[in-house]
């Protein structure tokens, strides 16, 4: 508020010291000047009759000569003060519409406002920084999971999108740059109901800067930040940022175990999809089984990552780059890869599959239009860039689009949604096939196709106060993962079975993990879990932790 007053101060100090001489020299004026009243005596006006009169003269609303006739010398006078009040108005006027223009002015407004809307915000939020594909993706994703936002972005174009897409008056933001300390603290990072940083800016440097100035200013508060290089993500890791997130390199180690385990990633993908994304049997496709060739056309770094993983699960690999790349033990070709004559030099009539992985999305489409009509059947891999391109991609169908934006999002919801969920993901990659098929179709039949909603619930007097009150009171009761699982309030209606099934993922007891615990296996005080089903079993659960009755644990 102090820089709004201080600008229009500065810019209508010269029009409101004319105004104010104006009233000043009139009033005065009308004062020294003497009238005649009715029966022709002579009369001053007070200092209030003539202010009075200037005031509604200079306003143009005219009452008339008051309180009697003037004499000729006076209304000379009352001329000359209504031409200098007509140009101080219009001085004034002017000044006001040049203000109401200025850049400065309109800035230090938004400020004023977003600054309000921030200090009204009294439930947890997180800090976004950064409103390209990437962020507004997140934003949307955690307004789903009913979270607050606040979003800083130095691209006008992009905070007017929250604006398009009607999410202004929910979502807090401002054109600013993300590496100011002033900036953050303007956007709450020092209120206690901020949970967490989100740095997902376009640039490296920003998102590192970003997460030094969290972590000074809010030590052991998450930060979740994008790393396109190692060397930023290095550097950030070194901050104990709480998850750095390289989309190539996730998207790599997603390829490799897509070809090593397809039922896992498709699991995987599935529990990292965005709220309200659903299974289908026959999604993601599943990559061709070694041995194989591979023609991966782009050698940044997407392409890097996507020759490891090739390499790793046992293909051999023609690289494709305009640059000539070099790629030590693999054949590599200069050229482009949507021209028919380099496909057929790196072996399409005998390969498994292809990656059309460059940062330019009309290229990627050309590479997978070309190999699709050399051979209808290979499997195409597309890298998708821009959010405007999705049409484009979806009607091309590739058989797995890589979209980094997406990748980013969803493994910032995954961190978010309970911190337990990321690393039961992380153990996740580890297990077989048969393992993550049983888990997908037990996860199935608890919340069907839908995209399970995740929480963590931790045992003890803050959360669980209703069980640990029973477990108090009857000393020989124990509690198992059976008795948490099911819905006991249907029960208690009088119905058969479980509406509200919820799925126990994993029990943490001390340094001791247990993954998908039998329904007989006993709780202790203290345990944490992680539990998966629907919003309703949620919903059920907690308040079910809150009841200490003997019928609703019998």
């Amino acid at each position: 508020m102090g820089n709004v007053t201080f600008i229009t101060l500065r810019r209508l100090r010269a029009p409101l010291i004319l105004i104010a001489l104006v009233f000043a020299l009139s009033t005065l004026g009308l004062v020294l000047i003497p009238g005649v009243d009715a029966e022709g005596r002579p009369w001053r006006m007070t200092l209030f009759e003539a202010f009075y009169f200037v005031t509604y003269t200079a306003t143009t609303i005219g009452f008339g000569e008051l309180p009697h006739a003037f004499t000729n010398q006076q209304r000379v006078f009352v001329t000359a003060i209504i031409y200098l009040s007509v140009v101080g108005w219009a001085y004034l006027l002017g000044s006001l519409l040049s203000l109401v223009q200025e850049k400065a002015f309109q800035q230090a407004l938004v400020d004023r406002r977003f600054r309000r809307a921030v200090a009204r915000i009294a439930k947890p939020f997180y800090l976004v920084c950064g409103l390209g594909d990437t962020g507004m993706t997140v934003v949307r994703a955690l307004q789903q999971l009913g979270c607050r936002v606040t979003v800083i972005d130095k691209d006008e174009r992009k905070i007017q999108q929250l604006e398009i897409d009607g999410q202004s008056n929910d979502v807090p933001a401002i054109v600013a740059d993300a590496r100011s300390p002033e900036t953050l603290t303007a956007a709450g990072l020092l209120k206690p109901e901020c949970k967490g940083v989100l740095a997902l800016c376009n640039d490296d440097e920003a998102n590192l800067a970003a997460a030094i100035s969290a972590s000074i200013l809010r030590p052991g508060l998450p930060v979740i930040g994008r790393a396109d290089t190692p060397e930023i993500a290095s550097s950030m890791a070194s901050l104990g940022t709480f998850r750095v997130i390289n989309p190539f390199r996730e998207f790599g180690g997603h390829l490799a175990l897509a070809m090593r385990a397809p039922d896992v990633y498709r699991l995987i993908t599935w529990l990292t999809s965005a709220p309200g994304a659903y299974l289908f049997p026959s999604s993601p496709a599943r990559i061709p089984v070694a041995p194989g060739h591979w023609i991966v056309c782009g050698y940044g770094r997407f392409g890097h990552e996507v020759v490891a993983a090739v390499q790793q699960g046992g293909f051999t690999v023609t690289v494709v780059d305009p640059a000539g790349s070099r790629v030590e033990g693999h054949h590599a070709i200069r050229g482009r890869g949507a021209d028919i004559a380099v496909l057929r030099e790196a072996g399409i009539d005998k390969a498994s599959g292809i990656v059309a992985g460059t940062d330019d999305d009309a290229e990627n489409l050309a590479i997978g239009i070309a190999a699709r009509r050399l051979k209808p059947d290979i499997f195409i891999i597309a890298r998708r860039n821009l959010r405007s391109s999705q049409m484009l991609f979806t009607k091309f169908a590739a058989n797995i689009t890589m979209v980094p934006s997406e990748i980013i999002a969803n493994q910032c919801i995954t961190a978010l949604r309970t911190p337990l969920l990321a690393d039961f993901l992380d153990a996740i990659r580890a297990k077989d096939d048969l393992w993550a098929y049983a888990l997908s179709e037990r996860l199935r039949d608890a919340v069907g196709n839908e995209t399970p909603r995740f929480w963590s619930v931790t045992l003890d007097r803050h959360e669980a106060p209703g069980l640990l009150a029973f477990l108090d009171g009857d000393q020989q009761r124990t509690m198992t993962i059976d008795d948490l699982a099911k819905d006991r309030f249907t029960k208690e209606a009088g119905s058969q079975g479980s509406r509200h099934p919820v799925v126990i993922l994993r029990v943490l007891r001390a340094t001791t993990i247990v993954e998908l615990p039998d329904p007989d296996f006993e709780l202790l005080v203290g345990d944490q879990l992680l539990c998966a089903g629907s919003a309703a079993a949620e919903a059920t659960q907690q308040g079910l932790l809150r009841r200490s009755h003997a019928r609703t644990w019998a």
